[in-house]
């Protein structure tokens, strides 16, 4: 074991190591292009000398979609999940510190560089941060070999997850009809409905949000029988309708021992590991959540898939042309104490219609409830 004041070996790239301060950094960078539940991002970041903090931001979590927080803690997890993928490119190797103050439950994870060996197979993924993107189009009938499968399950193991193929025909078959079903009840919900239309009529330069330029133009049409959320809330969606969203397309669940907001974190590193080695080995992918967000399709799918586990995400992959980068929020917005110099917002994605500025979300002329911490890692609403 090296001494805090031997040096560190080379990082696998062979190149210098990067200072902590430009290390840090860049984790920032690489973690705010992690995905993230209608692209909320979540987050909040903040730079502390020798380490980084990954916050919760209440603020931007879903109210009807996700109460409990486990998409907000999944999406902070991918993240974290990036943070590490470029320390380790960097150099460094990284130790992790999740849910450290049981009296901030919205510090989610503190990542320290430290000297040491850099973990080769995180680095080798910095390349695909830049480049993964959640793909909506439709997939090629390519079948994912089940070498990459296995590796995959492997590297789901090491973050403390289960990845299970969804293989036989009958779960195949039983998938399609929770996600009908659980698709079914969510756009019965004219708080659901109002929600997706709020984060997919963003105002330019939000930097947030799912923009027209990245959804499939079904216009409140889908025969799919694994449908995909319909983002498309104004009719302008800008790719092809059809997305060939079958049951015998490749999916996978990816599953946890346990359910808390550990776990949602650990999900998260999980999923992220998993995207970024799918992008690194040309694949596409993207989620199909809808019968894990509704109880009790979930409680059926955990039933048949994975009883000893608890469904996080269930995901669809294939081959598909690329599509475009979703916006990012101002860095300035997001993270606290950095020393390089602000960067604006990603422009907005063009579309075929104009995006109107979202009205205030009210209910009955009065202001909806807001998400805070309850003190003990879950939300209450004031």
């Amino acid at each position: 074991m090296p001494t805090p004041t031997s040096p560190a070996p080379p990082p696998p790239t062979g190149r210098a190591r990067r200072t902590l301060t430009d290390a840090l950094e860049d984790a920032v960078d690489s973690a705010l292009l992690a995905p993230s539940i209608h692209n909320t991002q979540p987050w909040r970041l903040v730079l502390r000398g020798d380490r980084l903090e990954l916050h919760a931001d209440r603020t931007r979590q879903l109210l009807t979609l996700d109460p409990v927080g486990r998409a907000l803690a999944q999406s902070v997890g991918a993240a974290l999940f990036n943070a590490r993928v470029s320390l380790a490119a960097s150099g460094w190797a990284v130790e992790v510190d999740r849910l450290p103050d049981p009296a901030d439950p919205d510090l989610l994870g503190v990542v320290r560089p430290v000297d040491g060996a850099p973990d080769a197979a995180e680095a080798a993924l910095a390349p695909s941060v830049r480049r993964r993107r959640t793909n909506r189009r439709a997939f090629g009938g390519d079948a994912l070999p089940d070498d990459l499968l296995r590796d995959l399950a492997d590297a789901v193991a090491a973050e403390g997850a289960r990845l299970i193929g969804v293989s036989r025909e009958a779960h195949r078959q039983l998938v399609a009809r929770l996600t009908q079903q659980a698709d079914a009840v969510q756009n019965a919900d004219p708080a659901y409905r109002a929600e997706v239309r709020r984060w997919t009529t963003r105002p330019p330069g939000s930097g947030d949000g799912v923009p027209a330029a990245v959804v499939p133009h079904v216009d409140g049409l889908q025969h799919d029988d694994v449908p995909l959320r319909d983002f498309d809330s104004a009719g302008a969606g800008a790719l092809p309708p059809e997305t060939a969203s079958t049951s015998g397309q490749t999916m996978v669940l990816l599953a946890t021992p346990r359910d808390d907001q550990a776990s949602w974190l650990r999900a998260g590193e999980a999923l992220e590991r998993v995207l970024l080695e799918l992008t690194r080995q040309g694949w596409a992918a993207g989620p199909l959540t809808q019968a894990i967000e509704v109880p009790v399709t979930r409680t059926r799918l955990r039933s048949a898939l994975t009883a000893s586990s608890h469904p996080q995400m269930l995901l669809r992959i294939g081959r598909a042309a690329p599509t475009p980068a979703p916006p990012h929020r101002l860095r300035d917005d997001v993270v606290e104490n950095s020393t390089r110099p602000p960067r604006p917002a990603t422009p907005p994605l063009p579309s075929r219609l104009g995006w109107p500025a979202p009205a205030a979300p009210t209910a009955g002329g009065t202001a909806v409830p807001r998400p805070v911490s309850d003190g003990r890692g879950g939300t209450r609403w004031v």
